[in-house]
C-alpha cells in the first residue's frame, strides 16, 4: 500500500541524519519526556484518536497481532499485549531467546570488558552496570545482542529462559534518542541513559544472564510486573533492589512505555545462534544465544 504524501514526506526528512539527530537530541529531553508520558496516559477519545494518528504518520503500527484493537488510551495502545500464540518460543533448554521484537545492532563477543555501542564507538561493562561487581567480571569475554525497539513495535519483553530475578540494579540517567543517528554521535550513550539491570539465574546452570533496558527521549519508564513501582525519570527508591521472581521462558516481564532498547549479555560459554546481522529484524521467542 503507498504511504500517505505527508508521512513519506516525514519519512525523508528522518533520513537525513544530521536533522534527525538535531529534532531528537537538542530539546528539553526530560521535559518533553515528562509531558509525553503525561499526555499518553489521557482517557479521552478525542485525545486518544489524535495522538495515534499523528504517531502513525510517524511509524509502522501493526496491530494485527494485538490481543485488542480498542484502547482507552495512547498508553494503552503503547503497551499492549499481543495474541496467546503470536510469538512462538523456541523450546530447546540449550538456548536463550529474544527477550524483545527489536533490530538487531551491535551483537558479538565482549572484548575482555568492552562492548561496541556504533562503528568507532564502545563502552565497558562496569559503565554500564554500574562499576566493579562479580557480576560483571563472569561476563568477561562473554556474548552481547543489542535489540532496538522501534515506536511501532510490540514493546512488552519475556524472559529468555527458565530463571528467577535476583536484583535489580536501577541507574537513573539522561533521555538521548537511541537510534543509529544519536548511536553514532553520542559517546557512550547507553551508560549515560536513564536503565535497569535484570540479574537473572538461570534455571538449572549456576550461571547468570543480564538484562539490561535502557530508556530514552519520550519513553523513559520501565515497569516490571515483579516490582511494585515504576522505574521513570521521578524515581527516587531504592537503586538496589534484590528479588526472587520466578519466571518461566517467554513469561512476561515488563514493558516499555514507548520503544527503546535491549542489551542481552550472557557468560562465556555461549555463542550467537544462526546467521545474525546487523539490522535483521528479531521476533521475541527466536533463539539468539545457544551454550556450547
Amino acid at each position: 500500500m503507498t504511504p500517505p504524501p505527508a508521512r513519506s514526506l516525514l519519512a525523508r526528512l528522518a533520513g537525513q541524519e544530521d536533522l534527525n539527530f538535531l529534532i531528537t537530541n537538542r530539546i528539553p529531553r526530560k521535559a518533553l519526556t515528562r509531558l509525553v508520558g503525561w499526555w499518553s496516559r489521557i482517557e479521552n477519545p478525542v485525545v486518544r484518536d489524535l495522538s495515534i494518528g499523528v504517531w502513525r504518520l510517524f511509524a509502522d503500527l501493526d496491530l494485527s497481532d494485538a490481543r485488542t484493537t480498542r484502547f482507552r488510551s495512547m498508553h494503552e495502545c503503547f503497551t499492549r499485549g499481543i495474541r496467546d500464540g503470536a510469538r512462538p518460543i523456541d523450546p530447546r533448554p540449550d538456548c536463550l531467546t529474544s527477550p524483545c521484537d527489536g533490530i538487531l545492532g551491535a551483537h558479538g563477543r565482549v572484548d575482555g570488558d568492552t562492548l561496541l555501542q556504533a562503528k568507532g564507538q564502545s563502552y565497558t561493562l562496569p559503565e554500564l552496570l554500574g562499576g566493579g561487581t562479580a557480576l560483571e567480571r563472569s561476563l568477561r569475554d562473554g556474548q552481547y545482542l543489542t535489540l532496538r525497539l522501534t515506536s511501532g513495535m510490540y514493546h512488552r519483553f519475556h524472559a529468555p529462559h527458565d530463571c528467577r530475578v535476583e536484583r535489580v540494579t536501577y541507574i537513573s540517567g539522561e533521555a538521548f534518542n537511541v537510534n543509529p543517528p544519536a548511536l553514532k554521535r553520542i559517546a557512550k550513550l547507553f551508560c549515560r541513559n536513564e536503565r535497569a539491570v535484570l540479574e537473572c539465574r538461570l534455571a538449572g546452570r549456576s550461571q547468570s544472564i543480564v538484562l539490561v533496558p535502557v530508556a530514552a527521549v519520550l519513553v523513559a519508564s520501565i515497569r516490571l510486573h515483579f516490582l511494585d513501582v515504576r522505574l521513570h525519570l521521578d524515581y527516587r527508591g531504592p537503586s538496589l533492589i534484590d528479588c526472587d521472581a520466578p519466571f518461566v521462558k517467554g513469561g512476561e516481564m515488563g514493558w516499555f512505555e514507548h520503544g527503546s532498547t535491549i542489551i542481552v549479555l550472557a557468560p562465556p560459554g555461549f555463542r550467537l545462534c544462526g546467521d545474525l546481522r546487523d539490522g535483521a529484524h528479531i521476533r521475541m521467542g527466536q533463539a539468539i544465544l545457544e551454550a556450547g
